[in-house]
């Protein structure tokens, strides 16, 4: 009898071959199906809030999404500095260093996440206290970090095992992580907010045990599926900081500058008292449902720009930043078509009334303008983060959240009131958002030239 094992599979570069219109739509389709149910259902969460009857709850459960953000921004930008390094790995026909990365990334994921989450634990209240929140908006708000800040490193954990099975291609099983979340969600939401009537702590906990959901799928798919997950090594973990954050240190820098203008713009916001403020919570939960898939795409094109530039298909990398800006376009156009129609149901839905009420309907009627301009910033930072250049990501990003957000902003509030602060972000948005285009060609173009003359001299060398 032979005692001879058969290997595992080796991962193949999927993206390298067939359409790149057709990998995208795919890679972007089942990944919204995963995002749009959490969104779904976080949508879901501030719904049931709503329904409790009292702004300054909802208000709350809004000032914690923010620090929130702020935590997730670094999960964010490791899953993006894993995937981007195990794609190309992938590309390369590397398989042990693909595992390798893929294990030494999820424990540096943890640490660091984990660390954060615990630090920022015993300042929530004083972090809460200066984006404005007060009273029993503040302890809503302070009742819910308490409860989900411990769970940051396990939410790593999650997003980190997406990014591997994005960076091997497998879409299905990346979707299955977030979807299986958002069904507990889903389930467990309604029992604890209003059956055992917990408000916002109740959000709290099945945003923890959705989270236990993330990792325990994504386990099953990348390490038992896939076998692309070795046992953590110590002398890899500390040897492969270098390559993963490079990507993934410039990368989490450039997502947190998000969350950076988004606490800007709820401390401009706070000026206008609750009403303004629960709008902005309603607004917040709308937008990640409306454009799910900008966001869905945002993490698929990584892979599919790292697997090509891994195997030197440059030509390849620039039809796939084309066909990505095509559909954020065509995208953002029907999406805003359906919020115009729907705004008064959407008021209608969340139990709206006075300033709150006319805020979510100007968000709907002109809000979704930004949001053309951001699908194509979120392809050109993705394509910036797998072609080793992250710092032109971080360098676009935190200029949009700062020269391209907070003058806009603030000088709209000053001219506009509250309504100034959309349009604010509307036109910052669109500058960087048309910058990060033309940057992303130039950069590509670049990158050719060596490769061209490369081949002129060979081609002259044979002749």
């Amino acid at each position: 009898m032979s005692t001879t094992t058969a290997a595992p599979p080796k991962p193949r570069a999927v993206f390298t071959q067939g359409s790149l219109a057709r990998h995208v739509l795919v890679m972007t389709a089942t990944g919204s199906i995963g995002l749009m149910a959490v969104f779904a259902v976080d949508l879901l969460s501030i719904l049931y809030i709503s329904w409790l009857g009292d702004p300054a709850l909802t208000a709350g459960v809004g000032y914690a999404t923010q620090i929130t953000f702020l935590v997730m921004s670094v999960n964010i930008g490791m899953s993006i500095g894993v995937g981007a390094v195990v794609s190309r790995a992938i590309g390369a026909g590397d398989r042990a260093l693909a595992r390798r990365l893929s294990a030494s990334g999820l424990v540096h994921s943890f640490v660091l996440s984990e660390a954060v989450g615990l630090l920022v634990l015993p300042f929530r209240a004083e972090l809460l206290e200066v984006l404005g929140a007060r009273g029993e908006t503040l302890d809503a708000a302070s009742g819910f970090l308490a409860i989900t800040l411990p769970f940051a490193g396990v939410m790593a954990l999650g997003m980190t095992f997406s990014g591997v099975l994005r960076a091997v291609g497998d879409a299905k099983r990346a979707m299955y992580l977030t979807l299986f979340g958002a069904i507990v969600t889903a389930v467990v939401d309604p029992i604890l907010i209003l059956g055992l009537g917990l408000g916002a702590e109740g959000a709290a906990i099945t945003t923890d045990l959705s989270r236990l959901v993330w990792v325990g799928v994504g386990a099953w798919g990348a390490v038992r599926v896939h076998s692309l997950v070795a046992f953590p090594r110590r002398a890899f973990v500390i040897e492969d900081i270098r390559p993963v954050f490079a990507v993934a240190g410039p990368a989490m820098m450039t997502n947190i500058a998000a969350p950076i203008a988004s606490l800007y713009s709820v401390k401009v916001m706070s000026q206008f008292g609750a009403p303004a403020l629960a709008a902005g919570s309603i607004i917040d939960r709308i937008v990640p449902v409306a454009f799910g898939p900008l966001f869905a795409m945002s993490g698929v094109v990584g892979p599919i720009v790292g697997q090509n530039f891994g195997a030197g298909l440059l030509g390849r990398v620039r039809s796939t930043l084309t066909s990505c800006f095509i559909f954020a376009a065509l995208y953002v156009a029907a999406a805003w078509a359906l919020l115009f129609l729907a705004s008064p149901e959407i008021v209608r839905l969340f139990s709206a009334r006075g300033e709150t009420a006319d805020l979510v309907l100007f968000f709907c009627y002109w809000g979704a303008a930004a949001w053309a301009f951001l699908g194509c910033l979120f392809a050109a930072n993705a394509a910036f983060n797998n072609l080793g250049y992250a710092k032109l990501s971080m360098a676009f990003n935190w200029g949009r959240a700062t020269l391209g957000f907070m003058p806009f902003v603030t000088l709209g509030a000053h001219l506009y009131g509250a309504k100034g602060v959309i349009l604010g972000a509307i036109g910052g948005a669109g500058l960087f958002g048309a910058g990060s285009i033309v940057c992303a060609y130039w950069l590509i173009g670049r990158l050719e030239r060596p490769a061209l003359a490369n081949k002129s001299a060979l081609e002259i060398k044979m002749s």
